[in-house]
C-alpha cells in the first residue's frame, strides 16, 4: 500500500504544476494557490524527480515548458478535473457539472450546427472550462485527451458507448457543367465512366459492387469534395446538410435519386469509463436535446 502522505504530496504537486503553467510564474502561482513560493519550487522538484524527467526549463529571465511538461500538463489538468468531479459526486453535488472537457467535433458539421450553440452550453454550466478540436479523422480517446466526441459514420468502434443525435441523408451530386458535358448516369454502371470525387474517411463508391469506380480527386474535407463538384469536376456524394442549399439553388443537380445510398448517423461517442461523468452527461443531454426536435437543415 503506498503512503497517503505520498499521493496527497502528488496530488498537491500537479496542482502546483498546472499553476505554474498556466501563469507562467512560480510567484503568481503561489500566490494562486495561497503557499509559499519555496514550497510550490520544491514540490515541482519532487515531482521532476519522481517521474525522472525535466518538465519545466527554468532560468533567471524565461520559464518554459517542455516537450514533456506540455503532455504531462494535458493529463494533470484532466486528472484534476476527474478528482474535483468525483469530490462533487461524493458530496452529492454532482448535478452542477465542472471542471475541463474536451469535445472532439467533425470540421463542417461541428462549424454549422454545434459551434453556434456552445456559448449557450458554456452559460448554461459556468463552472465547465471547454477545450473544443476539429477533426474528421477517427480519434484515439485515451491517447489524445478526448471526453466527448461528435462522429458522423455509417458504424462506429464497439468499444465506445454512443448516443445517435439524428440520421444524415447522403446524397449524389454534380454541377449542371459537368452534367451537361458528360452526361446523367442512371445506375452503378454508368459511374464506372465519370470522375467520382473521393472523401477519404469514408468512400461510397468502395461500397458499391459493380465493378472498379473511381476518380482523381480525394479530400479529407467534405467541404472541398462540395467546392469540387461545384467547379464542375466530377460527381460527389455528399450528407445532405453540406449540399441542401446548393440543391434548392441548382447550383448543384442529385442524381440516381433512387438508389440506396447509405444513411449517416450522428453519434455522441464517449468511453465506457467515462459513462458516469456529469460533464459528459450534460453536454450530450444538451445537444441531444437541441437535434430531437428537426434537422437543422432545410
Amino acid at each position: 500500500m503506498p503512503d497517503n502522505g505520498i499521493i496527497m504530496d502528488r496530488y498537491a504537486a500537479m496542482k502546483v504544476y498546472v499553476a505554474v503553467v498556466a501563469t507562467g510564474s512560480f510567484v503568481r502561482a503561489a500566490e494562486q494557490l495561497h503557499i509559499s513560493t519555496t514550497s510550490a519550487s520544491r514540490l515541482i522538484s519532487d515531482l521532476e524527480r519522481h517521474l525522472g524527467s525535466r518538465l519545466l526549463s527554468r532560468t533567471t529571465r524565461k520559464l518554459a515548458v517542455t516537450e514533456t511538461g506540455v503532455a504531462y500538463y494535458d493529463r494533470c489538468r484532466q486528472i484534476l478535473s476527474d478528482l474535483e468531479e468525483a469530490e462533487s459526486l461524493a458530496a452529492e453535488s454532482g448535478a452542477r457539472p465542472k471542471g475541463l472537457l474536451r469535445v472532439s467535433l467533425p470540421q463542417s458539421f461541428g462549424l454549422r450546427y454545434i459551434a453556434p450553440h456552445i456559448p449557450e452550453f458554456c452559460s448554461l454550466h459556468p463552472a465547465l472550462e471547454l477545450d473544443v478540436g476539429f477533426s474528421d479523422r477517427v480519434i484515439e480517446f485515451v491517447e489524445e485527451g478526448v471526453d466527448v466526441a461528435i462522429r458522423i459514420s455509417v458504424e462506429l468502434k464497439e468499444t465506445l458507448v454512443a448516443r445517435r443525435l439524428m440520421t444524415v441523408p447522403m446524397v449524389a451530386c454534380a454541377g449542371s457543367a459537368y452534367l451537361d458535358k458528360f452526361g446523367m448516369p442512371k445506375d452503378e454502371r454508368d459511374l464506372r465512366s465519370h470522375n467520382c470525387l473521393e472523401y477519404r474517411y469514408a468512400s461510397i463508391w468502395k461500397l458499391m459492387g459493380e465493378g472498379p469506380i473511381g476518380g482523381n480527386f480525394r479530400t479529407d474535407s467534405g467541404e472541398m469534395l462540395r467546392m469540387a463538384a461545384l467547379a464542375g469536376q466530377g460527381i460527389a456524394v455528399l450528407p445532405i446538410f453540406l449540399v441542401d442549399e446548393d440543391l434548392r439553388s441548382g447550383r448543384l443537380r442529385s442524381v440516381m435519386d433512387d438508389y440506396p445510398f447509405p444513411q449517416l448517423g450522428v453519434h455522441a461517442v464517449y468511453l465506457e469509463s467515462a459513462r458516469r461523468s456529469a460533464r459528459i452527461r450534460a453536454f450530450v443531454d444538451y445537444f441531444s436535446g437541441i437535434f430531437e426536435k428537426e434537422a437543422p437543415w432545410r
